[in-house]
């Protein structure tokens, strides 16, 4: 397969489409985790499919002092490797074909959510990306477009706003990929010297600390539930040995509040570590949210949660985020 190299909407549309058309967004500086999302999105495709990559250095995302000239910026390369990937096409718009009257006056509002975490530490950078992912779903005219949750808060609000402003599109979200050694793959990782490297593992390390912590609550949960509080099933576990171990999992099944606190605070212990390291890992934020809203949950809830961080290493800043389920919503009380 040969993939075409595209500067022009009107290029794009003048193809034959006669399958599905499956579009992967992207900022250049292609990697492994983008390779996924073009494998992801040629499966879904299929063979009479098409797959689109776009490769465009929005603007609009880079806040002052952001590193908008710096970002690295290697076409040739990502060609080769959205080939290698299965693409059929990469469209490479300049700034001009995506915004041909400058920048524009109406801008997609990502609203109180695009306030939150990263839009928090970087005001605008939600309503810019929403702007250009319209634009570009309406450039390119996907049936469906795949995104990494790796970028979760993005992804989060990519799919409420096909939801809300009611875009004809498919949104898929494609599971983090990682380095041998957990850290999350991302084009700014180049920017980080060996030493800087090994400060940066504290943020995968951090969440992984948190999922452990959170296992080994759920699996006393259902221990719990698997031995009921009776005096006479008291009397029988104490004959034994195992009173001690019952009485354990039903008070950490009924202490419920705490269970996200406990996460915190496993991940923040890593953290609190990874700032005293030279270099220094200085944290952004650390946040336990429910995925509808990006709010933090409380220690009562239950359901789908995403653990998330973001830090600067040197100049270099890095996200990443695991999801988390609280609570077996499935058994019974």
């Amino acid at each position: 397969m040969t993939t075409t190299l595209l500067r022009t909407a009107d290029e794009l549309h003048a193809r034959v489409r006669e399958g599905r058309r499956a579009v992967v967004m992207t900022m250049g500086a292609l990697h492994e985790g983008h390779a996924t999302l073009i494998r992801t999105a040629r499966e879904i495709a299929g063979a009479e499919g098409e797959v689109v990559v776009t490769v465009f250095v929005n603007p609009l995302q880079f806040g002052q002092g952001e590193d908008l000239d710096r970002y690295p910026r290697t076409l040739d390369a990502d060609i080769k490797i959205a080939e290698e990937a299965g693409a059929d096409a990469v469209f490479a718009p300049s700034v001009d074909e995506v915004y041909p009257g400058g920048e524009p006056q109406v801008r997609i509002s990502a609203g109180p959510m695009g306030e939150r975490l990263e839009g928090s530490s970087r005001p605008g950078h939600f309503d810019g990306m929403l702007t250009v992912v319209a634009k570009l779903l309406h450039l390119t005219r996907p049936d469906v477009a795949l995104y990494g949750q790796k970028d979760a808060q993005q992804l989060a609000l990519i799919r409420r706003m096909v939801r809300d402003l009611n875009f004809g599109v498919e949104i898929v979200g494609v599971p983090t990929v990682r380095e041998d050694d957990g850290l999350a793959l991302s084009s700014r990782n180049r920017y980080l010297s060996p030493q800087e490297r090994r400060t940066a593992l504290a943020l995968s390390q951090a969440l992984f600390a948190g999922r452990d912590r959170h296992a080994a609550q759920e699996a006393l949960r259902a221990r719990a539930r698997e031995v009921p509080a009776t005096h006479a099933r008291a009397e029988a576990l104490s004959a034994i040995g195992e009173s001690r171990a019952a009485a354990d999992a039903h008070a950490v099944a009924k202490a419920i509040p705490g269970a996200p606190s406990a996460v915190r605070a496993a991940a923040r212990l890593v953290l609190d570590d990874a700032a005293r390291l030279s270099p220094p890992l200085q944290l952004d934020y650390l946040a336990l949210v429910d995925p509808s809203d990006f709010t933090e949950v409380d220690d009562d809830f239950t359901g789908e949660a995403v653990l998330a961080v973001a830090a600067r290493v040197g100049t270099t800043r890095l996200i990443d985020n695991l999801p988390l389920t609280f609570g077996n919503l499935g058994a019974a009380s």
